[in-house]
């Protein structure tokens, strides 16, 4: 059974009343692999929360991820403030498997938050940004231990793409979404970044992390660290 007939059968099975229904993730995007699951978006006006469960029907992993007509908003609106948009980018991909009037509103409302980006960094989130990124260069730097090293890279490398994308009013990424945020936004940039991280798991030489992230903060006024105070949630990370 193919990924579409077998996520047709689960939404006839299990959500038979639902208003929209939607297949997403690696199976429409044509990057299906051994491992890749089922990703469907239900909207039940019936279900009083959202929730998701994980599961296993037709031979498919199944991610399933329900709202109501009221908690999508919500999510969507969450996804914006954190800059991941996770369900907006589903509904937006997604095949439409159920229609009861509501599909293509959700899918254009979709669509126009993605096209117009997160909400603006404004200059105390590149101040803090900065400060976190320099509190880790200056980690880095002063380290003589090669294993904890590899834990401050994997920070930077994190925090370094959040701050190229967040400043130039991109989505941010996460785990292999990364990479794939980058490029959206800059190729060039992308498989510069890729080359740098890559080349320190490789050599363990931390010279050409440091370089980079410096060259990417420069333009926004360096490392900070004199003079900087903060009083927002993060102050402590």
């Amino acid at each position: 059974m193919n990924a579409r007939q077998a996520a047709k059968k689960f939404i006839e099975s299990h959500y038979p009343n639902c208003e929209v229904a939607y297949l997403a993730g690696s199976v429409v995007r044509g990057e299906e692999t051994e491992s890749s699951d089922l990703d469907i978006i239900i909207i039940d006006s019936s279900v009083g929360e959202s929730y998701r469960e994980s599961l296993t029907e037709y031979d498919w992993p199944i991610e399933v991820f329900v709202h109501n007509m009221f908690t999508y908003k919500n999510y969507f609106k969450q996804n914006i403030d954190r800059a991941r948009p996770s369900l907006p980018q589903m509904c937006a991909e997604g095949i439409i498997l159920c229609d009861k009037g509501h599909a293509s509103r959700i899918k254009n409302e979709a669509l126009q938050l993605l096209k117009a980006g997160p909400t603006p960094w404004k200059t105390v989130e590149i101040e803090q940004a900065r400060y976190h990124l320099t509190d880790l260069l200056n980690d880095l730097e002063g380290s003589t231990n090669v294993l904890e090293d590899l834990f401050i890279v994997s920070k930077l490398a994190d925090r370094t793409h959040e701050f190229v994308l967040r400043v130039n009013g991109h989505w941010i990424g996460e785990g292999k979404w990364i990479l794939r945020a980058l490029r959206e936004f800059n190729e060039s940039f992308a498989e510069q970044f890729a080359f740098v991280f890559d080349a320190y798991y490789s050599s363990r030489s931390k010279i050409g992390v440091i370089q980079f992230v410096d060259e990417v903060i420069a333009p926004y006024g360096g490392r900070l660290f004199e003079g900087y105070s903060s009083q927002s949630n993060r102050a402590a990370e």
